[in-house]
């Protein structure tokens, strides 16, 4: 694998692109020509494993996008704001700057999505022009993956820069410097794309789709809908209005027509093309794992070898202190959900103690057998745990990089978009089955009736199903950070934003939904009801924080064993709350271009969205 990477790395420096440091022996001459390399599969496979590499990069997806792109949102906030100066809680706070020291430099994100797009545009040249890739052969698979990240490259790029260049071809002369394009240019080459990829590769669970680090159908068709939603929403357009496209050809009509087809072929090929897993929490003990084993819930990952990625460095239940009986890497917790997310939830809900985390890991010492015990955390700092160094079946000691994938899209995604879908061609009857599947996963068949049956039936309309599919999204995808593009999307990302920050002050203040709350929260030490996969797995007796005063009915002291916190909820202050946005974030729903870029553009990019 290592030559493969190598002989790929030599084929992109020559044609121009920066070359690969990873390699054992130098290939001859003749393996490098293209018209060998993109004719022989084991050889193309390279040209995936390239395109890859650039999101493993110090400051692309690994270090900089996936980090910072995704909140602040309603359900979802940077931990460590205060008065906006910082350069991380600008690039969270809607008031970013060309200049942003965490993104302005050369090799950020922005420039390895499109060292990735023009690997792809090379491979997908050469592999049209010496490979003969057919559906139904290798050359074929690898083809449909390449348009596919291709495709992700570019609808990440389009979320967090709105209008970029459009490169569809390789870099030539008269191409070097190419001013921005529209962004529904961009959307419908992508959605072609992926329409013809999904008759390239195969189902979850064959020769080459078996690793959810793998391209499969599920995700081409899956990623075909959510791109056509994006589409037919709204979003900021360069004059700052926010609208939807005006071509007839990204209507929503049209594309959640689309939609709406490849949402059936998923559905109805349950089974095959993947399907929920039966327990929520299930789905994301297995990414914590390491299991990659295609056709379940997840649909595709970007991979990160055990040394690359920050997932868990930053969306983990944070670890405080020295080396515990989970981890040397005392990180996570930078980000987490409002705390009133927890609040929101119904309290049967199962997803809510699997998303909304009040504790922390505080300082543990294995060296001399003290066990890192839970603690509460600030109020105002609450953790995500669909990512926890307890749940890896490896100990992580490296002071940066965890190993943990990012799940980009799984199945549960796929029912949503369907009631959405449905509900807007057809009307809220046709989208309750679809929202019906989502609930019963997250609530115990003995609450079905109540929770998912008599919850559907007092749905009547077009509005309230809609609502409620808004709603189902932030309880289901909580930390993934989806819930910025849908918000914008919707045309709904102010309003909800004044929303949460009404609901804080309703919580600081304890009034309305929240007036049940005494302040006081009683807290005492348990064992661990479910046993960690971590290699120092054991019960480790007393060091689970069990909570009481949370939830409507506890109320008192619950007696011996408790101790309490009277004060928790005065962490969370007004002006934390004011820091959920610096700016309006309908004129800032996109970050503007770093300065590099623009001042290396040969005067084709400038900055719109008033930057």
């Amino acid at each position: 694998m290592k030559k493969l990477i190598y002989i790929f790395c030599l084929i992109v420096a020559g044609w121009g692109i920066t070359s690969c440091e990873d390699y054992l022996d130098t290939p001859s001459q003749s393996s490098l020509d293209p018209s060998v390399v993109f004719s022989s599969p084991d050889l193309a496979w390279s040209t995936v494993t390239g395109i890859l590499n650039t999101f493993g990069e110090t400051n692309s997806y690994r270090g900089r996008f996936l980090l910072w792109y995704g909140f602040n949102t309603d359900i979802e906030w940077y931990n460590t704001h205060g008065s906006g100066t910082d350069r991380r809680e600008q690039l969270a706070g809607y008031s970013a700057t060309a200049t942003n020291s965490e993104m302005n430099t050369d090799n950020n994100a922005w420039a390895m999505m499109y060292q990735g797009i023009e690997r792809a545009n090379l491979a997908i040249q050469g592999l049209r022009t010496y490979g003969n890739p057919e559906p139904g052969t290798e050359l074929g698979h690898i083809l449909g993956e390449v348009l596919t990240l291709r495709a992700v490259l570019y609808a990440d790029l389009v979320k967090a820069w709105g209008d970029v260049p459009a490169r569809f071809e390789p870099i030539s002369t008269e191409t070097m410097y190419l001013p921005k394009s529209d962004r529904d240019v961009i959307y419908k080459q992508i959605i072609a794309d992926l329409g013809e990829a999904a008759t390239l590769v195969d189902w979850p669970g064959t020769a080459w789709t078996g690793s959810v680090e793998h391209v499969n159908r599920t995700f081409v068709k899956g990623l075909r809908a959510r791109l056509c939603l994006n589409a037919a929403g709204f979003s900021q357009r360069p004059d700052g209005e926010v609208r939807r496209s005006t071509d007839p050809d990204l209507s929503v009509t049209t594309l959640y027509t689309i939609a709406k087809q490849e949402l059936s072929d998923i559905l109805t090929n349950e089974g095959i093309s993947g399907s929920l897993e039966n327990d929520f929490e299930t789905v994301f003990r297995k990414v914590c794992e390491d299991n990659i084993v295609a056709g379940g819930e997840s649909l595709w990952e970007i991979p990160f070898s055990p040394g690359r990625g920050r997932m868990a460095y930053h969306f983990a239940v944070r670890q405080q202190g020295d080396a515990n009986q989970f981890t040397t890497m005392m990180q996570g917790g930078s980000v987490g959900p409002l705390p009133t997310v927890y609040f929101d939830f119904d309290p049967a809900d199962t997803r809510r103690d699997v998303t909304c985390i009040p504790y922390q890991w505080n300082k543990g010492k294995m060296a001399d057998g003290t066990p890192a015990e839970q603690e509460l955390r600030g109020f105002d700092q609450w953790c995500f745990g669909k990512i926890r160094f307890e749940w890896m079946n490896r100990y992580v000691t490296a002071a940066n990089d965890d190993g943990v994938n990012k799940q980009y899209m799984r199945y549960a995604e796929i029912p949503l978009m369907m009631a959405e879908v449905l509900n807007e061609l057809e009307g809220p009857a046709a989208a309750k089955p679809y929202l019906q599947m989502i609930r019963e996963r997250a609530f115990k068949s003995e609450d079905w009736g109540t929770k998912v049956t008599d919850y559907l039936a007092a749905i009547s309309t077009k509005e309230q199903m809609f609502n409620a599919i808004v709603d189902e999204y932030a309880f289901e995808f909580c930390g993934e950070m989806l819930r910025k593009e849908q918000l914008i999307r919707w045309n709904l990302l102010k309003a909800k934003m004044e929303d949460a920050k009404g609901k804080m002050i309703e919580l600081v203040d304890r009034a309305g939904k929240y007036a049940y709350l005494s302040g006081d929260v009683y807290y005492s030490l348990s064992e661990p009801s479910v046993a960690y996969n971590n290699v120092y797995s054991g019960t480790y007796p007393n060091t689970v924080l069990r909570l009481y005063g949370l939830n409507p009915g506890e109320t008192g002291d619950p007696g011996a064993g408790y101790s309490v916190e009277s004060s928790w909820f005065n962490d969370l202050t007004r002006d934390k709350i004011n820091s959920l946005f610096f700016n309006d974030p309908n004129t800032k729903q996109f970050w503007p271009i770093w300065e590099v870029f623009i001042s290396n553009s040969n005067g084709q990019l400038t900055n719109d969205y008033g930057y």
